[in-house]
């Protein structure tokens, strides 16, 4: 299980440790974006230039929340709940932060308790 925090507009954020090629971990701040119902994990094109991920599909056209957008998908390595998993990621431009979409929900369990303050995510299922 992990333990998320609480943003100041009441948004739900989370780490999670992207992998490198060569096998290089980085730990990152992910936010959760319900409106993100197609994928994984989403990020700004410049954020992929130290993880050397493997291009699957190029362009792949989006309706976003700003309208039309491209995105080139990668295929992703990430350590999230203790577990090493590959996803596919979106990549493009003007993305502020790091997304994790509602594809997580499909094999986690997402407990949000506001006034207690407690936020977890955890793995219920691996199945893809």
């Amino acid at each position: 299980m992990i333990s998320g925090r609480f943003g100041e507009n009441g948004e739900l954020f989370f780490e999670i440790e992207l992998i490198a090629s060569n096998g290089e971990v980085f730990p990152v701040e992910v936010l959760l974006d319900t409106g993100f119902t197609t994928g994984f994990i989403a990020m700004n094109s410049q954020d992929l230039d130290a993880l050397d991920w493997s291009l699957i599909a190029p362009q792949i056209e989006m309706q976003t929340a700003r309208g039309e957008g491209f995105f080139d998908i990668y295929e992703a390595w990430v350590i999230i709940d203790g577990q090493d998993l590959i996803v596919p990621v979106h990549v493009g431009e003007d993305i502020p932060e790091i997304l994790i979409g509602c594809q997580w929900l499909d094999r986690m369990q997402l407990v949000v308790n506001k006034p207690m303050g407690i936020l977890t995510l955890e793995i219920v299922s691996s199945a893809e």
